[in-house]
């Protein structure tokens, strides 16, 4: 018997919200801190802070929900898209870049990020001018659930990567998780992921302190960062400065990063049975998105996008209530002021994240083809399965992306943004169109009506 999804969290009490919201921003830290610490790398230490990046997704989470009229229970991390962006910016020798160091190229990346921010809002206006049927005719289901499932299933060679230096653990992080959720019982039930976490961490310090290593002889835990951190300390914030080279390096990834949004607006929409691209409308979900990534380019982080991890925590607890989510971005505020906590939650050993993920990542794909299903595509049509089958290769075989020159700047179009605009012409050129965007909000309406 599936578990009623619980739209108001208050009814459990403020204590096991503030543990809902606290699971929340576990399912998010690593992938968060992850994009700074690989720019820093491209920038060779002179790269972005994990506290203003800390602060950037907390603070662009709650302007999210603002924008969104704190209807829409997406979390905002840190994206990967603009990775290739950065590591472009920081190899630049030429112009202006010639003679600068690392630490002076960073602010001209965070400026383009600013500008891939202010191309969401562009977007966002366009989609209230036109309305958002119109642009709906573009996005049916036999697009979007195919996308949804290429956005679970993309992320999977990170959940095995990270699972494989540590098997043991991952393995005990799964089966907590697993165990928990089939059965648990009362609140046991809905923090599935947070006891995962803590569990297996347990048996991470067991394990470290019995001499074991992970599969590549390192230590399982590594307490010298935490150590050396200070307990409280402002973020180092870095002002953003504009210059055409870079924003032609950075502002274009916002066509895939557009296109990966729709996606997961729609994989939340399907989580929580509720259709957000109406309500409040695809146009205030970019906006926010949008202004979101504009405020960390703006004060030095990375660019921000609505999180997978977090989606699959909500099918996961079946807890829906956004406010909970506003939790989980005043603890990653809270979090920023304190390099030493931040540290410390940093040493979890990658194997419980990819232990843990081995259920958050296909929870999305389940997603994708339940939406599929509920909203009765047929593929008994050639048309349909073209479209689905060219949407799943792409994004799943282009694992690189592509990588295509204009006037002397690369661009790099993602997997999934390769998927999402493929499918997209293809669902506009092919004949044979059964998807009445109209009908399915009618039937959608019917349906929750139904089940309530």
């Amino acid at each position: 018997m599936e578990t009623k999804a619980i739209k108001d969290a208050s009814q459990l009490g403020t204590a096991k919200m503030l543990l809902l919201g606290l699971q929340h921003m576990f399912a998010m830290f690593g992938a968060t801190i992850l994009v700074p610490i690989l720019v820093n790398n491209y920038f060779e230490g002179e790269g972005l802070s994990v506290q203003v990046t800390l602060f950037c997704a907390g603070v662009g989470t709650l302007l999210f929900h603002f924008i969104t009229k704190r209807k829409v229970p997406a979390f905002l991390g840190s994206s990967f898209a603009f990775l290739g962006g950065f590591a472009t910016i920081a190899s630049l020798n030429t112009g202006i870049y010639a003679d600068m160091t690392m630490g002076e190229k960073l602010p001209y990346a965070c400026g383009g990020i600013v500008v891939a921010g202010l191309l969401y809002i562009v977007l966002a206006l366009i989609i209230k001018v036109v309305g958002v049927e119109k642009v709906m005719k573009y996005l049916p289901p036999v697009v979007t659930g195919p996308i949804i499932i290429c956005i679970g299933l993309s992320l999977a060679p990170s959940a095995v990567t990270n699972a494989s230096t540590n098997w043991l653990l991952a393995v005990i992080a799964f089966a907590v998780v697993l165990f928990f959720n089939i059965w648990g019982r009362g609140m046991w039930k809905i923090i599935p992921i947070l006891l995962g976490v803590v569990i297996s961490y347990v048996f991470a310090l067991v394990f470290n302190a019995a001499g074991m290593t992970n599969a590549d002889g390192s230590a399982i835990l590594d307490f010298t960062n935490v150590a050396a951190a200070k307990v409280v300390a402002v973020q180092p914030f870095v002002l953003c400065k504009f210059d055409i080279t870079a924003i032609l390096v950075m502002a274009p990834i916002a066509i895939a990063t557009m296109m990966e949004h729709v996606g997961d607006i729609s994989a939340i929409s399907a989580t929580v049975d509720e259709n957000f691209i109406e309500d409040p409308g695809l146009h205030r979900t970019l906006m926010g998105d949008g202004l979101a990534t504009a405020f960390a380019g703006l004060v030095g982080g990375p660019a921000n996008t609505t999180y997978g991890e977090n989606t699959g925590v909500l099918e996961l607890s079946r807890v829906h209530d956004p406010r909970v989510i506003r939790l989980a971005a005043v603890y990653a505020v809270v979090l920023s002021f304190s390099p030493k906590v931040a540290e410390l939650i940093g040493s979890l050993p990658t194997a419980i994240i990819g232990g843990v993920s081995f259920v958050l990542y296909g929870m999305i794909s389940a997603i994708g083809v339940r939406n599929v299903v509920e909203n009765k595509v047929d593929f008994t049509k050639s048309r349909n399965l073209i479209v689905a089958a060219v949407i799943l290769v792409s994004g799943l075989g282009f694992s690189d992306g592509i990588t295509f020159t204009v006037a002397g700047t690369p661009i790099t179009l993602t997997s999934l943004a390769i998927a999402a605009i493929a499918g997209i012409v293809l669902n506009a050129i092919l004949p044979g169109k059964d998807y009445d965007f109209e009908a399915s909000k009618n039937d959608a309406k019917k349906l929750k009506e139904f089940k309530d």
